[in-house]
């Protein structure tokens, strides 16, 4: 019999923490290769991790709502040679089902590394770095029962600091009430400040994690680090409108969502075709540009996790059918607390739609590491002056308001505002798309 621990793996992205949501099983469960064995939450999905060993689980060593760095033990798995070499494997080989069992081939897309090395990898940082190690490692913890472990959590101590008294060297929970009481002692100034955390009835604390840390570090981010420049235009969509409802009447979009933002967007892409430069980075440590052979266009998306930018790679060769059908599923997926980490990854621009708030206009922020971003804002019907060659007069018009933010690094005003005023023009006349 051996015991094996599982560490949370890499799961892609640079990602170097995850919460556990849900576990999947229970000490004493028998589980086998691949099978889903725990639920967690990075800071750009909600993934199920699959289990790289069979055997009878031994004991979860993470607490559920518990944030764990990558890296670190958090199931281990009792197995035997005999289970091992039975599972998902020809009986004839037993050496290679060894051999399978020490490195599993987890479920595409997650799961730890392979590797030939057996000991652990050191880590890795600087940016565009990931972090790596091996699918088995043996931890050493403080012995605490769970419960205990949580109390700890908590308290906000740490039980490596914390003098055991049980049997065997456990942790109990005088144990850590006792070190919390020493530390509260030792710390409580002789006037506690008004400022310093008070907190008064009815006060909700929120734990920042997840989505959430991860978008307040990126906008932290964008927003000292790229020169941000906001330009707005008022466009009269009334002619984009009836063309919509007129192709939503055709067989081939028979099912398929048309909004104004299907719209709003193919007019951006074309216009990004104008002015290629806005589909770049800024590259600090090589001081380049990098102009984007491709626009993958990221659509910000309000879900229950906070907000998510998956993208649409290549949207540039798309049609308006393909478009709003990629834009959808997006949407949809990103509802459901499903995007992979893959569709959040190499995004080029952004559109974010604020008019399903009811919202006129705002100020985006750049997503990091790119150009640009569109605020698309709601669609009002408003007097508007009408000339033709009949002259100018009043009518109810559908009217939408248009915020581009850019890297003023990288684009100039002069193509920041040929950028915006090209997406108007589409929108205001579509068939000028045809030139």
């Amino acid at each position: 019999m051996t015991i094996k621990e599982f560490a949370l793996p890499d799961v892609g992205e640079g990602l170097t923490e995850a919460e556990i949501v849900k576990w999947l099983v229970k000490s004493g469960d028998h589980v086998t290769v691949n099978q889903a064995i725990v639920e967690i939450e990075t800071a750009k999905s909600l993934v199920e991790l699959p289990c790289p060993f069979a055997g009878e689980v031994r004991e979860l060593l993470a607490e559920q709502g518990e944030t764990v760095d990558v890296g670190r033990a958090i199931i281990s798995i009792t197995t035997s040679l005999t289970e091992n070499s039975s599972t998902n494997q020809p009986s004839t080989d037993a050496k290679d089902s060894v051999a399978d069992d020490r490195n599993p081939k987890l479920l595409v897309g997650y799961g730890a590394r392979e590797t030939v090395a057996k000991r652990r990898r050191s880590r890795i940082t600087g940016p565009d770095k990931q972090f790596r190690h091996a699918p088995a490692v043996s931890v050493s913890r403080p012995k605490a029962s769970p419960p205990v472990r949580k109390l700890a959590k908590d308290l906000g101590l740490d039980l490596h600091t914390i003098e055991p008294t049980g049997n065997d060297g456990i942790r109990t929970r005088e144990d850590v009430l006792r070190a919390a009481h020493s530390v509260s002692t030792s710390n409580t100034p002789a006037v506690q400040p008004a400022s310093a955390g008070t907190v008064t009835p009815g006060d909700i604390r929120i734990p920042i994690k997840g989505v959430r840390k991860h978008t307040a570090a990126a906008m932290v981010q964008s927003a000292f680090t790229a020169p941000h420049v906001t330009e707005f235009v008022a466009v009269d969509i009334t002619r984009t409108l009836e063309l919509k409802a007129e192709i939503s009447r055709r067989r081939e979009f028979s099912g398929i969502k048309l909004t104004p933002l299907t719209f709003v967007a193919r007019a951006f892409l074309k216009a990004l075709q104008r002015t290629p430069e806005a589909n770049a980075s800024w590259d600090e440590r090589a001081q380049e540009i990098v102009q984007f052979a491709q626009i993958n266009l990221g659509i910000a998306a309000a879900t229950p996790r906070g907000l998510m930018v998956p993208n649409v790679k290549g949207a540039q060769q798309m049609g308006l059918l393909e478009l709003a059908g990629a834009i959808g599923d997006l949407a949809a997926t990103a509802r459901a607390g499903k995007t992979e980490p893959q569709a959040m990854s190499q995004g080029t621009v952004t559109i974010t739609n604020i008019g399903v708030f009811g919202i006129d206009s705002g100020t985006p922020i750049l997503n990091p590491g790119e150009a640009a971003i569109l605020a698309v804002g709601t669609v009002r019907r408003t007097p508007w002056v009408v000339e033709d060659e009949r002259g100018e007069r009043i009518e109810p018009r559908s009217i939408l308001q248009l915020a581009l933010s850019f890297d003023h690094r990288i684009i100039d005003g002069q193509q920041g505002s040929q950028l915006l005023a090209d997406t108007a023009a589409l929108l205001r006349e579509p068939g000028l798309a045809f030139l």
